[in-house]
């Protein structure tokens, strides 16, 4: 396949290209170059390789951002499925909590066969979710649609359940898994404040208040 010709710094680049525009926008070769921790211009030069490359896997416009062509999807897909398979796998299958995952995964994602992903993906009976809650791309490679809300936009006396939590921070993980807020948790909103945009939610018969940075990572579907 594909990826089997690709560096790993490449299923970085497509991976995180894939991430950052996830909302239909281009990605900024700005937002790119914080995401891999390089300078700017490594990053121009690198998506400009990637566009001239045979298939192209960008799209890349000066001053306009960069976006995935159809096989960069499909790369980026491979890469994130092999990622979010891992990491389920270290849980169900190693007894990694759900904050230890994420860098193990980051290394094997690139190293691991097609084999070895169908073994495991079987092996836990075909998972559609990773610990965090993210859907894990099928495996003809088609990422499952997704209705989910971020928690920020609740308010007062909505209730729903949470979906899934989009960071690797793992302080941030750990803090919410004290509190109750991991995938499946049902959950109330209790108080919001217009000042400065704080949550107030209960879950079960804990209360926490929870600022935007945090609130804009959780995604919930409303009951």
């Amino acid at each position: 396949m594909m990826k089997q010709t690709l560096t790993i710094s490449i299923q970085d680049y497509l991976k995180h290209i894939y991430e950052l525009t996830d909302d239909g926008k281009p990605a900024s070769t700005n937002a790119l170059a914080e995401r891999l921790k390089i300078k700017p211009a490594s990053v121009t030069g690198m998506v400009q390789k990637l566009a001239s490359a045979k298939p192209a896997l960008v799209e890349y416009q000066k001053h306009q951002g960069v976006t995935l062509t159809k096989e960069g999807e499909r790369a980026a897909l491979e890469v994130i499925r092999h990622h979010r398979l891992l990491e389920a796998w270290l849980v169900q299958t190693l007894g990694y909590s759900w904050d230890e995952v994420h860098d193990e995964a980051e290394r094997l994602e690139h190293v691991i066969s097609e084999d070895f992903e169908r073994r495991i993906a079987a092996a836990m009976g075909h998972p559609l979710r990773d610990p965090h809650g993210e859907p894990i791309p099928t495996a003809d490679l088609k990422m499952p649609l997704e209705d989910s809300t971020p928690l920020s936009a609740f308010r007062p006396n909505q209730t729903g359940v949470v979906q899934s939590v989009k960071s690797a921070d793992d302080d941030l993980l750990r803090y919410l898994e004290a509190l109750g807020i991991t995938p499946g948790a049902q959950f109330e909103v209790k108080d919001y404040s217009s000042y400065d945009h704080n949550l107030t939610m209960k879950i079960g018969k804990k209360t926490s208040v929870l600022g935007l940075n945090i609130t804009s990572k959780i995604f919930v579907e409303e009951s």
